[in-house]
Order: structure tokens, then sequence, then C-alpha cells
């Protein structure tokens, strides 16, 4: 079920959660060698001090002898007065080791300020990039997500839904911020959101509908539509145990009349269900037999009419012309495609050309067991707008599972 979808998307997946796990690791490991460098301590370097000698003022020179001193006999000239030069005193050792008031060079800065310093930096280097964190950035998903493209188309999924999803995961993914270690949690999240993006369109409850037009007196009209071979008459017998086990009263409309043993076959389930069949012969006109089988329910109070039809290819114009009519004369209040899962885009088209034709309200896929590419439940709702209703699992009356877009998310992503 789903595998070849189901592989794909987790190669992408896979694929860009390396990719970024890879760009978090070089995108940290400047920071972490930037970290390094600036941890390293700068060599501190001394202060120049002066020397106390030359610290010391220039001695002044001595005062020139006067003519008078200098004419007197040199044996009656006296010493002169020995004058001390205005010399400041040495300064004492404490004073030798203090630097001046304006030394050359600043002081090198305390270990707590380099501390400070370095850490500053280092934030600022590294801004927005916290443990690992990177942002995923176009250019690195553009080649990934045209692989997912080419992909999906393998899978079945069509053309318009693959571009679709592809652009709605760009959207998802561009920009995000992720943290190293969350990245492949993070594009799953994406991925998953981006899917069930794809399937969010809600059908009619058929319980609900059942219920609601009991309450107004009238029974429940279900024409079941869609090509040969897709199982219609088994899905309608299912359809009709479903009723059943919800309280419903069920009648069958046996409106095939034109394939070899399909009135047989109605019978038989209805046999089995405990069901009335309402038929004609082969060859009649099959919107009489829808009529007869809604005054037939209105009559014995019956909640339920469910109308087979014969099956029928878009192209066949006669066919679809009667399949209008049926529905002119039926007045059905819902009408169900029922068709193989395993059709592919060909399925795709049938349904659009049948909801031009008549209007549909939901789509059973049938097979999906036996479907191991999986794009078509992906398809039917992204490209034709119509809800699916109903998987089909198996050939049992119990086999119908109700569409849940988580389901189908598990069972990709799983």
């Amino acid at each position: 079920m789903f595998g070849l979808l189901k592989s794909k998307i987790s190669s992408f997946i896979t694929s860009l959660s390396k990719r970024e796990e890879e760009k978090a690791e070089e995108a940290e490991a400047p920071a972490e060698k930037t970290r390094i460098e600036e941890r390293k301590p700068e060599p501190v370097k001394p202060a120049i001090i002066p020397k106390a000698e030359e610290a010391r003022p220039a001695p002044k020179p001595e005062p020139a002898k006067k003519e008078k001193e200098i004419a007197q006999p040199a044996a009656e000239k006296k010493p002169a007065p020995v004058v001390k030069p205005a010399v400041a005193p040495a300064p004492k050792a404490e004073e030798k080791m203090a630097a001046p008031e304006r030394p050359a060079f600043a002081p090198a800065p305390k270990a707590e300020e380099k501390k400070m310093k370095v850490s500053l930096s280092l934030e600022s280097r590294v801004k927005g990039l916290v443990l690992g964190q990177v942002e995923i950035k176009e250019k690195d998903i553009d080649d990934l997500l045209r692989e997912l493209e080419m992909s999906m188309l393998e899978a079945d999924v069509a053309f318009e839904v693959s571009q679709a999803l592809a652009e709605d995961l760009k959207g998802k993914l561009v920009g995000k911020k992720v943290r190293r270690g969350d990245v492949e949690r993070a594009v799953r999240e994406s991925v998953a959101s981006a899917l069930r993006d794809t399937m969010d369109v809600r059908g009619p409850d058929l319980l609900k509908a059942a219920e609601e037009k009991k309450m107004a007196g009238e029974p429940l009209k279900i024409l079941f539509v869609g090509p040969n071979g897709a199982g219609k008459t088994t899905t309608m017998a299912k359809i009709a145990e479903l009723f059943i086990k919800n309280r419903k009263s069920v009648v069958f409309s046996a409106s095939d009349s034109y394939r070899a043993a399909a009135i047989e076959q109605t019978e038989a389930h209805g046999n089995k269900l405990g069901l009335k069949t309402i038929k004609h012969g082969y060859g009649a006109d099959p919107a009489a037999v829808c009529f007869d089988a809604i005054n037939y329910a209105k009559a014995h109070k019956i909640d339920v009419v469910l109308m087979d039809t014969a099956g029928r290819q878009e192209t066949n114009r006669n066919l679809v012309d009667e399949m209008k009519k049926m529905a002119r004369v039926a007045k059905p209040d819902l009408k169900i495609f029922v068709g193989e899962s395993i059709a592919g885009n060909a399925l795709v088209e049938q349904v659009r050309s049948f909801n031009e034709a008549v209007g549909l309200d939901g789509v059973i896929l049938t097979k999906l067991d036996c479907d191991a590419k999986g794009g078509t439940a992906l398809s039917v709702t992204k490209a034709t707008g119509v809800p699916i209703l109903y998987f089909g699992v198996g050939q049992a009356y119990g086999d119908l599972k109700a569409f849940d877009a988580d389901f189908v998310v598990s069972q990709l992503l799983g």
C-alpha cells in the first residue's frame, strides 16, 4: 500500500535532512574555531617606566664669576661658597617603580574585562547560529524538489498535484530555522502538513445524511457510477452493511440491466444481507428500475435506496447520456464514483469527466490494498475537488475504511 510514493517521500526527507545537518556542522565549525582563537590570551606588553636617572632633571650650570672677583689677586681670593644646584631629590625605591601620571602606553586589561570582550565578540559573530541552528534556503531544496516532482509522477501522482505539492512544500520549508538534531523532525512535519493540505476536502457523512432524510420522511437515495470492473456492486453491498450496522433499512436497485449476470450479482448480495432487490429484465431502462425502487422505499418506509449502474467509460457518449437521464429521473441525494486506486492518472480523468456530466459528491477508491504506488489517493481530491469518502481494502463487507487524511499521511511517512 502506497509503496512507491512512500519510498520517494522518505528519500526526499532523508536527503534534505542530511543536507541541512551537514550545513549546520559547517556553520558551527567556524564558530568553534573563532571561539578557540579568541580564548588565547594576548601577550601583555609591559608599561615603559623611565629610569631614576632619566627622571632626575639636569643640573643648572654654575653661575659666572663676577668681574670683581676675577680682578682680585689669587692669594687674597677666598674660596667661593659651595652652591648646591637645584636638583630634585632622588626618588625613593618605592617611588622608582611607580608609573608616571601619563604613561606612554595604556595598562593591560584585567582578565575579567578581556573575557567579557571575547564573549561579546563571539555573540556578534554567531548571531542567529545557536547550537548549529540553520535556516533552510531555497537553493538548498530546489534540486530535491525537482527530484520529488519526478518521483511523484512515477508514483501516479497527477502532474498538477505534484507541482502544487512541491510549491506548498517550498513555502513551508524555505526560511524555516531548525536546530541541529531536529532537522529531520522539522522536515517530516512540513511534509506531513503539505500532504494533509493536498487532501483537505471533507466529504458528506452518509449516516448523518440518512438520519436527516429520515427525519424529513424521505429515503436517502445514492447512485453509484464508475467504469467497468471497478467494483461498484461489491462496494454498494459494503455501504449497505454499514447502514445496517447503524440500524438503517436498505433496498437495492439492480439498475445495471446491460452487463451479463449483473442483476444476479446484486440479488446475491441482497440475499446475503437480507435485503430486498428491485429488478427488471435485461435490456430494461435503468432509470425505470431506479424509479420503482424509490417508490418501493417510500411505500415501505425504508431509509436508504442504493442504486447500481452499468459500468461505462467517460468517452462513451451514449452511456454518459444514459447516466444523465438516470440522475434526472431518480434525483439522487448523493452521486458516488467508484474507481480503482490502481488506475493511476486515468482515474483522475474519469472522475473529472463524470463530475462534469452529473456532478459527484464523493469518491470511493477500491483495491487500495493492491496499490503499490499510492499516487491516486493523493491526486483525486486536489485535481478534481471531489472528496474521497472511503477506501476499499478487501473483498469482505467489512473491508471498507472511512477516508482519513491522517491515515494516508501515516502510511506515506510511517
